[in-house]
């Protein structure tokens, strides 16, 4: 594999918890289709040869290996989106960031090893991380950077669980919810609460109220097969999807986490609901980006809607009890950011290697050339000694540098601008 002719550069444009509300979160957030979409559309126009779309309940990203600079894509990037999601430019701007090589490696690796999460050391980010590389893997849209990329930042992932506190420890967006329902109603053994969904959320949701001894629990989800194969692990019962007269009758926490483009429980279904309960409190636990509640119902008497920007005094309590494993989890992001881009330097170089030589050739050939009149008294088979000789000498000079450039891992570390080295021996001419 020739790499010297494969983009090396890294770009990545999104949007996070700290970047953007919910509001607008979940305007563009992607389903599994939407992804692929995406990167199918992303290379046809040329705006990058690799693609990676990473999207969860709390961030929108695209990673991506263009044709040409990063910075000069990274525009297109941001006006894909905009336009992909039909969402205006100056709306979605101001919470865009834009990362390039180092500044995106590294930050992926934090958000492999949950230190960029609203919950610091979440639980699901890195399964989250794992699938989006898997799919974008399985339909062809990654190539050799991006795929060298997020398996380190899987291991990164890994190893942060396995070695810090903060993976002894996991806080997942589930158990702050349930946290929060438990300063409106106290402990909830004589509580009942109903799940929407029975997707990774939804079953951490289920797993949280059974430890906390939820006295009864049930889960609707449009696949009644998956929600009796979790209710019977859980001792919960099944409600039918839809029927929302009844299973808004008992419970007195709902959490939703839908995969739905619109909300599934509107203000009227819940008006009709809190009449028939007698207008009894409810509490709603929004955890679906696009939401899943539609946010006028809070305006309801007796009804308390909260979804994943409510979690912010949560998010903080957690911060601090881990914020002492933060440093050992940072070195290990940075250990995986310098290896990264070791292997990076030394793909790049192997392709200068390859460059040099065949200017070189070009330079020589011009060379002998340009002195062919004054050589006039050298035979054919002379010349062509010649011509060997400086070619073994060409040879001589880029072998050994190209040997140690694949033996030595220090020597590829401490060469860290590429970039650099093109410019000064290949300057006007077209770069690998």
């Amino acid at each position: 594999m020739v790499i010297g002719a494969i983009g090396m550069e890294i770009v990545l444009v999104g949007l996070n918890h700290r970047t953007a509300p919910v509001e607008v979160r979940e305007r563009v957030s992607f389903t599994v289709e939407q992804s692929r979409k995406a990167a199918e559309e992303l290379r046809s126009r040329g705006i990058l040869a690799e693609t990676l779309v990473l999207s969860t309940c709390n961030r929108s990203e695209i990673y991506g290996v263009p044709p040409e600079s990063s910075h000069e894509c990274a525009p297109g990037l941001s006006s894909f989106l905009s336009e992909f999601h039909e969402v205006r430019a100056d709306v979605l701007n101001v919470s865009l960031y834009h990362h390039y090589d180092r500044a995106a490696v590294r930050h992926l690796f934090r958000v492999a090893a949950g230190l960029d999460s609203m919950m610091l050391g979440e639980a699901e980010i890195l399964g989250q991380v794992r699938e989006a590389y898997k799919f974008a893997h399985e339909y062809g849209a990654t190539g050799p950077v991006l795929n060298r990329l997020f398996q380190g930042a899987i291991e990164v992932g890994k190893r942060v669980r396995t070695e810090t506190e903060l993976g002894t420890r996991p806080m997942s967006v589930a158990s702050a919810g349930v946290k929060l329902a438990e300063r409106i109603f106290g402990k909830m053994k004589e509580r009942s609460a109903l799940v929407l969904g029975a997707g990774t959320i939804s079953e951490q949701v289920v797993n949280q109220l059974r430890d906390r001894g939820i006295a009864r629990l049930f889960i609707m989800n449009r696949s009644r097969e998956r929600a009796e194969e979790l209710a019977g692990r859980v001792g919960g019962k099944v409600a039918a999807w839809g029927e929302w007269e009844t299973a808004l009758t008992l419970p007195d926490v709902v959490v939703t986490s839908v995969s739905a483009e619109e909300p599934v429980l509107r203000r009227e279904i819940l008006q009709g609901a809190m009449a028939a309960r007698g207008n009894r409190a409810l509490f709603l636990m929004d955890l679906g980006v696009p939401r899943n509640i539609e946010a006028s119902a809070a305006e309801l008497y007796n009804v308390y809607v909260y979804n994943l920007d409510d979690l912010t005094e949560i998010v903080e309590q957690n911060r601090q009890a881990r914020e002492s494993e933060v440093p050992r989890a940072e070195t290990i992001v940075d250990e995986h950011v310098g290896k990264f881009l070791s292997w990076q330097a030394s793909v790049e170089l192997v392709g200068l290697v390859e460059a040099l030589r065949a200017r070189m050739r070009e330079e020589r050939a011009s060379f002998i050339r340009a002195r062919m009149d004054s050589m006039g008294h050298l035979g054919a088979s002379e010349r062509a000694q010649m011509e060997s000789m400086m070619d073994e000498l060409l040879e001589k000079l880029l072998v050994e540098p190209a040997e140690r450039l694949r033996g030595e891992k220090e020597l590829r570390r401490k060469i860290q601008n590429v970039e650099a080295l093109r410019d000064l021996f290949l300057s006007n001419r077209e770069k690998p």
